[in-house]
């Protein structure tokens, strides 16, 4: 690739990671003060600064670990600063997706109108139960993050199944325990909370999918009010999944090194890679009545600022 298609990209991945760094500040900014007013915080709050909170730093984190690498690969291989960014990196991705799996779970249990015992258990449950999730989330993230830096500590010692390495040259360490550590870590790790996050997801679509059905058979005003509520909920749910899964994948490929530092589609790909963290917040801002009323009061608050 050309070194202005490059810069290019580059700077199309700062200005994503940008825009997602002021959205998720915002939201934990704005339900922090909540918290600071009321005294407490609903579990929907819980979850929302959480995910905000990780996706705020992961994208600062990720543009260290993207530039460093880009830059200065070696360094960032064996150095002790690039084993430590690489750590924060694996246990705010961790993090970050156990937060985004546990919003959906919500959003299920809240919103589906499912008759089964163990969803009505789970409906009951489930709210009570979000501090401690979310404290299980880190634990696991750390725990996560400490086998990914095993295997990267590993690697640059060279003393992992000394027999198989003895004979091999850094970067056949590499993929050697890419292929055969990393990515199916990765895989196990991600997948458990993207498989809840898939059937909470489905369960929730299918019942709005039903509701709306039902309520287009009516032509009452009210009735039309909240089949378009429920259209809207629909469609930003879908939009969600598709980039959670995205999100999934990305990591999956990023894993088995098809788009190394070295590869011209490497920055493209980092900006897929970050679609989500960077997307979803406004999503989430557009679809909470708080979040936006207060969004729009800072947008005419600038324009004011601007027009002076």
């Amino acid at each position: 690739m050309q070194p202005a298609f490059t810069a290019l990209f580059m700077l199309l991945f700062v200005l994503l990671c940008l825009l997602g760094i002021l959205a998720n500040g915002f939201i934990v900014l704005v339900l922090s003060r909540e918290w600071r007013r009321l005294g407490r915080l609903l579990p929907s709050d819980m979850i929302l600064i959480s995910l905000g909170a990780s996706r705020f730093c992961l994208q600062w984190v990720g543009m260290v670990h993207n530039f460093y690498s880009f830059f200065h690969l070696e360094e960032f291989s064996k150095g002790p600063a690039g084993q430590l960014i690489r750590f924060q990196w694996d246990f705010l991705n961790s993090a970050t997706f156990w937060f985004g799996t546990w919003l959906s779970v919500l959003f299920c249990v809240k919103i589906a109108n499912l008759t089964h015992p163990t969803f009505l258990w789970l409906k009951w449950r489930f709210p009570g139960s979000v501090p401690w999730l979310l404290l299980g989330s880190l634990l696991i993230s750390t725990v996560v993050a400490l086998l990914f830096f095993w295997g990267n500590y590993s690697v640059n010692q060279g003393f992992f199944i000394r027999e198989v390495y003895e004979n091999m040259t850094y970067m056949e360490r590499v993929i050697s325990m890419e292929i055969h550590y990393f990515l199916p870590l990765k895989f196990v790790t991600f997948s458990i909370p993207c498989s809840v996050f898939l059937v909470s997801t489905a369960l929730l679509i299918h019942s709005l999918r039903r509701h709306t059905r039902t309520m287009r058979q009516s032509a009452h005003s009210l009735q039309d009010a909240s089949t378009e509520a429920h259209t809207r909920a629909l469609k930003s749910l879908i939009f969600f999944l598709i980039l959670y899964i995205l999100s999934f994948m990305s990591l999956i490929i990023d894993a088995v090194g098809f788009f190394s530092t070295e590869n011209d589609w490497f920055w493209p790909w980092q900006i897929v890679t970050y679609l989500c963290t960077s997307v979803h917040p406004f999503i989430l801002i557009l679809s909470s009545p708080r979040l936006r009323e207060v969004f729009r009061q800072l947008l005419l608050l600038a324009r004011g600022f601007w027009l002076v």
